[in-house]
């Protein structure tokens, strides 16, 4: 067998998939079904317009919380936090033993460290000069 690497231009969907399927193969058949549910929780204001949220996946007992972001004008004002704690309801739910995120020195690691999240992993220079930080909290 030949095999040949191929570096697409602009990296599809597709192209996800075909790296994805065997890593999934794998971790079923060393973990067991992951039990994926996708988490969406979306602020919206009386017009319906998206002021932000967050998503992110309960997999492996574990809420992983990919994204989270509010406009400016929306911080600071308790709306974070209720987010947070809907997801973390979201996760008790669904049987997980914690949620565990990342966020960069420049964002919102005190806000996380404030909901009771632990520095479980950081990353010196991600972006140069900065910090990246891997947070937890196990229910």
């Amino acid at each position: 067998m030949t095999l040949r690497l191929i570096i697409p231009e602009n990296p599809s969907n597709a192209d996800r998939e075909a790296i994805i399927k065997p890593l999934r193969e794998y971790n079923i058949s060393r973990a067991g079904d992951p039990d994926l549910k996708p988490v969406a929780i979306l602020l919206t204001d009386e017009d319906g317009n998206h002021l932000g949220g967050l998503w992110g996946k309960c997999a492996y007992d574990w809420l992983f919380i990919e994204l989270f972001a509010l406009v400016e004008e929306c911080r600071g004002q308790g709306h974070g936090t209720m987010l947070m704690d809907k997801a973390e309801e979201m996760a008790r739910a669904n049987g997980c033993v914690g949620i565990w995120l990342d966020t960069y020195e420049f964002q919102a690691r005190g806000f996380y460290e404030n909901l009771g999240f632990k520095v479980c992993g950081m990353i010196d220079d991600h972006p140069v000069g900065q910090k990246r930080y891997f947070l937890q909290k196990r229910f």
